[in-house]
């Protein structure tokens, strides 16, 4: 059985009073079957995982260089995030891509540093509305998963995000058949390129306006893990019940 996984993205938000989130999600989720894992900002890794020491809720971080030093004034190698404590990185974020020009070759090498300094890489995909319209979903999809994913991949050092772009905040949501859809698809992928029983272990998670009322639904949803939340993660009153449906689920 894959373990489920309640990933939290607080993108360019929170600060060293706000992390009291944490304490609440420690307190609500002491005993859970699943794999909590918040990504704040970069600055507030180190207490972040101070904090969390010893608890339910893993830290990550929202991105990382390629490479492990150099002249890159305002990037953060992998190494350094793993020297925090941390043990995830998120890489290929929708807002990474578009904003950042961040191309799947470059989304793969930083998922290969991340799972050479010990970080489990969440890779994320996704395709815009326009090309959801126009059908090419499953294509644009599958040509990510093909260049963003290293070949050395493994179910202990991957874990994919299917976040639809056009669902990022937007109170949209696909249905629960393209979901299924996508996730079927993204679990044939897999599959085929890392054996069946590989194929079989990797996580796949939603992400893209999950809330506490859809949590359930979507967690019900064939090869379904878990979900990447945006922000509803900042808060426990908005985070928590989407971990209990995860856990229910």
């Amino acid at each position: 059985m894959r373990r489920k996984m309640a990933a939290g993205n607080w993108k360019m938000n929170g600060t060293q009073a706000g992390l009291s989130v944490l304490d609440g999600l420690t307190k609500s989720h002491a005993e859970s079957p699943c794999d909590i894992v918040i990504c704040p900002p970069h600055p507030l890794l180190i207490p972040a995982t101070t904090r969390c020491a010893g608890g339910p809720v893993a830290i990550g971080a929202q991105d990382c260089h390629a490479e492990a030093k150099g002249a890159f004034t305002g990037d953060v190698s992998a190494g350094m995030i793993a020297d925090t404590g941390a043990g995830y990185v998120i890489v290929g974020h929708s807002e990474r891509r578009e904003a950042y020009g961040d191309t799947d070759a470059q989304v793969q090498a930083k998922a290969v540093a991340a799972q050479s300094n010990g970080l489990i890489a969440i890779v994320c995909l996704g395709e815009s509305l326009s090309q959801r319209e126009a059908g090419e979903a499953l294509p644009v999809i599958t040509a990510q998963l093909a260049g963003s994913v290293p070949e050395a991949s493994t179910a202990a050092t991957l874990v994919v995000a299917y976040e639809p772009i056009w669902a990022i905040g937007t109170g949209k949501i696909p249905t629960l058949a393209q979901i299924a859809e996508v996730h079927a698809k993204l679990r044939a992928e897999l599959v085929a390129r890392f054996g069946a029983e590989t194929g079989e272990a990797i996580r796949l998670l939603y992400g893209g306006s999950v809330k506490p009322d859809n949590a359930a639904d979507i967690f019900a949803t064939a090869n379904v893990d878990g979900a990447l939340v945006g922000g509803a993660s900042l808060k426990v009153e908005d985070f928590s019940p989407i971990i209990h449906a995860l856990e229910k689920s």
